[in-house]
């Protein structure tokens, strides 16, 4: 676990003059153009208020018998029309067939019954019902990350015209001690990426620690997982760096290069490596053995070949899109996924969340974490579909590896629309084997939370658009309700 650099890689990583083929080399690579960040130090720095706050939770959904939604159908089988008259009551069935499992046909009928009815919904109905069906149309409250939905339903509590005075003002106190935790944690994160320094060095890549920071408090809000937060922004400010330098930014040459050295885990590895390279693997290198120091020394868990696993099978899987990019080559929808759930990353932050978490560590648990359970590829392929569904135009624009959707349109020759929905399709299939798998796995619940959040978090985060790529109004907006503005007592 070494973290020194030789003389040699100092010198190189300190030189500011390139040598002329390296400039030549940098004119002929790739730029993202990437918005600049917009959240200056400065202002991350301010955010240490004394106001008080938290957030409201929901328990999880747990494995329910089909037999309760019999009392909503008739004596043909059929869901109930008289349904359709209580909106409210339709409203919760529609959430509740959310939580499904793939042979659960009562509930598919349900969704579908519902949605339909929902959507068929005239004007008459009161207008804070309105807005409950339109929220819940948009994205059903079992996908959503449930601190960002904490916010809204304060807000939305408070317009109610018998809201409990009380109620709300505990859930204003709580909401905003927590934004306070989470703010003070923002601040030392903002630190620590200002002296890692890659910002600044690779400039090709995305600068998006307020973004990053965001992810780890949708995926472990709670105030006992400071750790594990702090060490999943960390994990995704270094995955979107790797990232770019995969997809945009590095030669094929050069990229299998740096695989190699993440596979080795050697310093030595990295005499072969361009500068820019050296700097991302010390980076990567230095921050790992950190994390793995810091658990050993309060665990005794000498995590460190998990976690450089899941760092080779991550590099190992950008590689082979890299390879598709730079050959032109178009994979079908199926070889696609097989690798891409590994190439969305969550598998590296689910490794890192699993030591962070209260969840007791036997060999059998380390066994099936090594195993990549269904928890974890349902989550894995939830946060890659709701990407590419988000990011698919602007990446073919760049040049990027083909997206699911494009793949699916190449191997069907089919328009962008059809193979839009039936991705969309695999993302509920997906939400149904999740669904499943939590029944099933051999993890804690402390767990199985944070792998859940994670594709709730997916959501939340490509909703409206690339929310690592690009900083609009509605990210923005996200953000500081989330980590800048406490909410106001009334």
């Amino acid at each position: 676990m070494r973290t020194l650099t030789s003389p040699k890689l100092t010198c190189r990583i300190k030189c500011n003059k390139a040598s002329s083929d390296e400039l030549k080399t940098d004119r002929l690579r790739r730029s993202a153009n990437y918005q600049r960040n917009i959240w200056d130090p400065d202002f991350i720095e301010s955010l240490q208020g004394d106001h008080k706050a938290s957030q409201t939770t929901w328990s999880q959904g747990l494995r329910s018998s089909n037999n309760v939604f019999n009392d909503f159908k008739d004596e043909n089988g059929c869901l109930r029309q008289s349904v359709c008259q209580d909106v409210k009551g339709m409203l919760s069935l529609y959430e509740a067939s959310h939580l499904c499992f793939e042979d659960e046909n009562t509930l598919h009928e349900a969704k579908d019954f519902t949605l339909k009815h929902l959507k068929l919904l005239n004007e008459n109905i009161h207008p804070s019902l309105a807005e409950e069906v339109t929220h819940a149309l948009e994205l059903p409250l079992h996908w959503r990350m449930p601190r960002l939905e904490a916010r809204y339903y304060i807000d939305a509590y408070q317009r109610e015209e018998k809201m409990n005075p009380v109620l709300i003002e505990l859930a204003i106190l709580d909401f905003n001690m927590l934004q306070a935790t989470h703010q003070k944690e923002l601040v030392n994160m903002s630190r620590w990426w200002k002296d890692l320094g890659l910002s600044d060095k690779l400039g090709f890549a995305r600068d998006r620690l307020v973004e990053s920071f965001l992810a780890s408090v949708g995926v472990a809000y709670k105030p006992q997982y400071h750790c594990c937060r702090e060490w999943i922004t960390k994990v995704v400010c270094l995955i979107l760096t790797i990232d770019d330098m995969y997809d945009i930014y590095g030669s094929l040459d050069e990229l299998e290069l740096f695989t190699e050295a993440v596979e080795r885990w050697d310093l030595k590895a990295v005499d072969q490596l361009p500068d820019y390279m050296i700097i991302c693997f010390l980076a990567l290198f230095n921050t790992t053995n950190n994390i793995v120091y810091l658990t050993y020394k309060e665990k005794g868990l000498d995590i460190l070949p998990h976690l450089t696993k899941a760092w080779a099978d991550f590099c190992k899987a950008m590689l082979v899109e890299a390879k598709w990019s730079k050959l032109g080559y178009t994979p079908s929808l199926i070889e696609y996924l097989e690798n891409a759930w590994v190439s969305s990353s969550t598998t590296v932050s689910a490794v890192i969340a699993f030591f962070g978490t209260e969840q007791p560590i036997t060999t059998d648990v380390l066994q099936s974490l090594e195993n990549n359970p269904d928890v974890i590829y349902s989550s894995s392929m939830i946060l890659r579909l709701c990407n590419d569904l988000a990011t698919s135009s602007a990446e073919l624009e760049r040049g990027d590896v083909p997206s699911a959707v494009q793949c699916y349109m190449h191997e069907n020759n089919t328009s962008e629309l059809i193979a839009r929905n039936k991705i969309k399709g695999l993302l509920s299939e997906m939400w149904k084997k999740l669904n499943k798998s939590i029944c099933d796995s051999p993890f804690e619940d402390s767990f199985i939370d944070i792998v859940v959040n994670n594709a709730r978090t997916a959501h939340s985060i490509y909703q409206h658009g690339d929310g690592f790529g690009v900083q609009d109004q509605k990210a923005e907006k996200r953000v500081k309700e989330m980590l800048a503005k406490p909410i106001s007592l009334m």
